[in-house]
C-alpha cells in the first residue's frame, strides 16, 4: 500500500503534487483542531465542561452516615410542669458522619498518649535533655531547610535508654508525694493547635479590598480597615498558657489563623466536685486510668479539650493519607441541630431517640443509662455510667443519644437562639474572648445522663454549661460532613 501510493505521487505533476499535499495539511489540521476541542483546549468549538477525578470517601472507622434531612426542631407542644414552650422550627441539615457511640476513655487515652510522647520527642531532640537530631526533621531530602517537625519513624528508646534519653523521657513523670507512685504529670500534658476561621474570612466585611466589602454602588464605601478579633496563645516566663483575644486592623489571612494551647487532661476530681458529701473517690482514682473503664465515655472533659480532640484527630487522619488527607473534612463537635437531627432520627413526632414516650419497654427493659427513681441510679442496671452501647441504638443506629452522659455541642448559647440562625444547617458560633462576660461562654449540652431523671433525656430539649467546665456527667461524640453528593428525588412527596 505504501509503495502504491509513493508511485502514485511521482506521476503526478509538479501542480499536482502541491494539490495533494494542501489537501493533506487541512485533512490533517481538521483532525488536530478536533483531538484539541474534545480535550476542551482552547482552539474552540462546543462547551462540553470540564471533568475530573472526585475522592471516594470510605466509611470512617466507628462512625454512622446520617442522611441529609429535616424535621421540626425543638419541643412540639407546651408543657406547663416543667415550665417549656412550645416553639417547633422547620429546619434542614446536610449529610454527616456521626460517631456511633460517644468517644471512649480508650480513645481520649490515644490522645493524652499522643501529647505524651510529642514532648518527649521534642526533649530527645532538645540538646538541653537528649540532643538526638533524629527525633526532629529540619530538611528535606535534598537537604533544603524546612519547617522543623516530629519525626514519628524514630522509636522512643522506652529500654535501653541513655541517660539523656532517660532524662528525657522521665521528665514528663512525676512522683506522687502522698503514694510514691511515678504517674504523668497533667501539668505538662499540653496541646497547640491552629485553626483557620473559613467563616469570618469569608465574609464581605472582612474584605481588605472596599469595593468587594458591599456591591451597592449608590453609596461609598468606607476605605477603612475592617477590625477583626483573633485568639492567640502563649507560655509566659513561668511556664503557664496565656490566651489573648488580638482586636487589630485587618491585614491578611493571616489574621484569621486563630492560636490555642489547651491543657488536655481530664479533670478526674470532678467526681468529687460534681457531688458533695459523696465518697466518690475510687471513680476519681480509677475511671480514666483503670482499663476496666477503657469502653466507657470519657468524661471530666471541657468543650475546649472535645475541641481539641477533634483537631489532634483530623490531623491523625490526614497524616495517614498523605495527599488525599486534604480531602478530609475535619472531625468537629456536632452543631445542635446536627445533634438533635441524629438523635431522634428525623422524627419530628417523638421527643426521644425511641418512638414510646416512657423510659422502657413492655417488657420492662430500659432504653437508657438514667435515674429511674428518687434516689435509685441501679434500677437500669447501672449506678454511674454504662459500657458505650450498652443499649440498643435508634434508627439511625446511633447508640446512647439519650442518657450516659450529656454531649457536647459546637453551638453556643443564648436565649434568643432560634431567632439568630438560619433554617438551613442553622449554627450560632461565638468564640469568647478571656475577658467576655462568664455568661458569654456557655455551649449547648444535649442528651441527658446517667445522673438524670427521664425528662432530661428528652432529645428536643436545650441546655447549656461553660465551656471550660469539666463534669462527671458530660462526655462528647464527633462528627464529619460528608464528601458525597446525593442524587436529588425529584418527585419525593409531590402531590
Amino acid at each position: 500500500m505504501k509503495k502504491t501510493l509513493i508511485r502514485y505521487y511521482k506521476s503526478l505533476s509538479r501542480t499536482g503534487r502541491m494539490l495533494m499535499a494542501a489537501i493533506l495539511t487541512l485533512a490533517l489540521g481538521g483532525l488536530m483542531a478536533s483531538c484539541a476541542a474534545g480535550r476542551g483546549s482552547s482552539y474552540g468549538g462546543e462547551v462540553t465542561g470540564v471533568g475530573g477525578s472526585s475522592y471516594s470517601e470510605p466509611t470512617p472507622y466507628g462512625m454512622v452516615l446520617v442522611d441529609r434531612g429535616a424535621w421540626k426542631m425543638g419541643p412540639a407542644e407546651d408543657d406547663s410542669v416543667w415550665g417549656i414552650k412550645g416553639d417547633p422550627r422547620g429546619v434542614s441539615v446536610d449529610a454527616f458522619w456521626m460517631d456511633e457511640t460517644e468517644v471512649t476513655n480508650s480513645k481520649y487515652k490515644q490522645f493524652v498518649l499522643w501529647v505524651r510522647d510529642s514532648i518527649i520527642r521534642e526533649r530527645l531532640a532538645d540538646p538541653a535533655y537528649g540532643g538526638n537530631e533524629e527525633f526532629k526533621i529540619e530538611e528535606d531530602k535534598e537537604g533544603n531547610p524546612v519547617k522543623p517537625y516530629l519525626n514519628w519513624n524514630k522509636n522512643i528508646p522506652w529500654r535501653n535508654a541513655n541517660e539523656d534519653e532517660q532524662r528525657a523521657i522521665e521528665s514528663v513523670y512525676r512522683t506522687n508525694p502522698i503514694t510514691g507512685r511515678r504517674e504523668l504529670d497533667p501539668t505538662q500534658l499540653n496541646y497547640r493547635y491552629e485553626i483557620y476561621n473559613h467563616t469570618a474570612a469569608a465574609q464581605r466585611k472582612n474584605r481588605l479590598d472596599p469595593e468587594r466589602r458591599d456591591y451597592n454602588t449608590d453609596h461609598e464605601v468606607s476605605t477603612e480597615l475592617p477590625v477583626i478579633s483573633k485568639d492567640t496563645a502563649y507560655f509566659n516566663d513561668e511556664g503557664r498558657i496565656v490566651r489573648e483575644t488580638v482586636t487589630r486592623p485587618l491585614t491578611g489571612d493571616y489574621d484569621f489563623l486563630n492560636t490555642y494551647i489547651v491543657n488536655v487532661y481530664p479533670d478526674t476530681t470532678c467526681w468529687i466536685n460534681d457531688f458533695d458529701n459523696a465518697y466518690n473517690e475510687p471513680y476519681t482514682r480509677m475511671y480514666f486510668s483503670h482499663a476496666g473503664y477503657n469502653d466507657y465515655p470519657v468524661v471530666g472533659v471541657s468543650w475546649e479539650q472535645a475541641n481539641a480532640f477533634s483537631n489532634w484527630r483530623t490531623d491523625y487522619l490526614r497524616r495517614s493519607l498523605g495527599r488525599e488527607g486534604v480531602f478530609i473534612e475535619p472531625y468537629r463537635l456536632p452543631t445542635e441541630a446536627e445533634w438533635e437531627f441524629a438523635a431522634r432520627a428525623g422524627n419530628s413526632e417523638s421527643s426521644y431517640p425511641w418512638e414510646e414516650t416512657a423510659p422502657m419497654d413492655e417488657r420492662g427493659c430500659f432504653y437508657a443509662n438514667f435515674k429511674p427513681m428518687d434516689g435509685d441510679y441501679i434500677r437500669d442496671g447501672h449506678l454511674i455510667t454504662s459500657q458505650v452501647g450498652t443499649y440498643a441504638p435508634n434508627d439511625f443506629g446511633l447508640f446512647d443519644m439519650a442518657g450516659n452522659v450529656s454531649e457536647w455541642t459546637s453551638t453556643a448559647y443564648t436565649e434568643s437562639l432560634n431567632r439568630l440562625t438560619a433554617d438551613m444547617n442553622p449554627e450560632y458560633r461565638y468564640d469568647a474572648a478571656k475577658e467576655d462576660p462568664y455568661k458569654m461562654k456557655r455551649k449547648i449540652v444535649r442528651g441527658g445522663s446517667w445522673k438524670d431523671v427521664a425528662h432530661n433525656l428528652r432529645s428536643d430539649l436545650r441546655q447549656w454549661e461553660y465551656q471550660n467546665e469539666q463534669r462527671s456527667y458530660i462526655g462528647f461524640r464527633n462528627v464529619r460532613s460528608q464528601v458525597g453528593f446525593a442524587r436529588g428525588n425529584k418527585n419525593k412527596n409531590r402531590k
